[in-house]
Formats: C-alpha cells, sequence, structure tokens
C-alpha cells in the first residue's frame, strides 16, 4: 500500500521534471526552471520523507555532488539558467549515478527499449557508472 505522501511526492516530482522539461524547450526559461526545482525538491521530501532527504543530502562522500547541485539551483534562481542547469546535471550524476546501472538493468525488460539497453555498447556505458559490477564509484 503506497502513502498519500508518497503519492503527492510523486505528482510533484513529475510536475517538476515537466517543468523543468519546459524550461530547457523554451530556451533556458529561468522562471520554470525554478519552478521545476522547487517542485522536484518537494516531492522528493513527500516520497521519501523529511528525515531521509535531510540524511541524504548531508551524506559526506557526496558532499561534491550536493554541492554542484544546489549550486546550480542557485544559479537558476539568480537567472543564470544556462550554468545552473549544467551544475545541477552535474551534481545529478554525481549523486545518482550508482542508480543508473540499477535502472539499465531493469530496463533490459522492457519489450521496446530492451533491445537497445542489450546492446554491448549501451552496457558498457552504463556499467561505467556507480559500482557497475567492479567496485568502482562514478566517473565524475
Amino acid at each position: 500500500m503506497v502513502s498519500d505522501n508518497t503519492k503527492i511526492g510523486t505528482g510533484l516530482m513529475f510536475l517538476g521534471f515537466t517543468f523543468l522539461f519546459l524550461g530547457v524547450i523554451f530556451l533556458f526559461d529561468s522562471t520554470l526552471l525554478a519552478l521545476g526545482d522547487v517542485l522536484f525538491l518537494t516531492g522528493l521530501t513527500f516520497t521519501i520523507g523529511a528525515s531521509r532527504t535531510i540524511r541524504f543530502f548531508s551524506r559526506k562522500d557526496r558532499i561534491r555532488g550536493i554541492i554542484a547541485f544546489f549550486g546550480g539551483v542557485a544559479l537558476v534562481l539568480f537567472r543564470w539558467p544556462v550554468f545552473g542547469m549544467i551544475l545541477q546535471m552535474y551534481g545529478l550524476v554525481y549523486l545518482f549515478g550508482q542508480f543508473f546501472p540499477i535502472a539499465a538493468a531493469s530496463l533490459r525488460d522492457v519489450p521496446v527499449v530492451g533491445s537497445i539497453f542489450r546492446q554491448p555498447s549501451v552496457e558498457r556505458f552504463f556499467s561505467s557508472f556507480g559500482s557497475g559490477g567492479d567496485g568502482r564509484r562514478a566517473p565524475v
């Protein structure tokens, strides 16, 4: 059973991604990007809980990604959207890089896109992120 907070958080994260996508499509509109950032962070907090969100964003081993992500959010809020989004992307890859091989492995079983994710070059690309089977960290 999924709680109401998780449902609300998932919806807010979807809206956040939608506004981020629209902000990029409309030539890095800083208002849409800022709204997407706020909705994404709010949705993440609702989805996994406040204490787990604080614990995730206060880990010492990921301080580089945390500073990059929140620095990018600050740059977007200060109307430097292109540099802010570049910094946010770096922070997201650093923070969530270990999740990419897991997502790619689950997408291999999807009927339409599974054949793409089974290609050797795509498998090598996703195995380079995170622990990827050989214990390495994210390549950033």
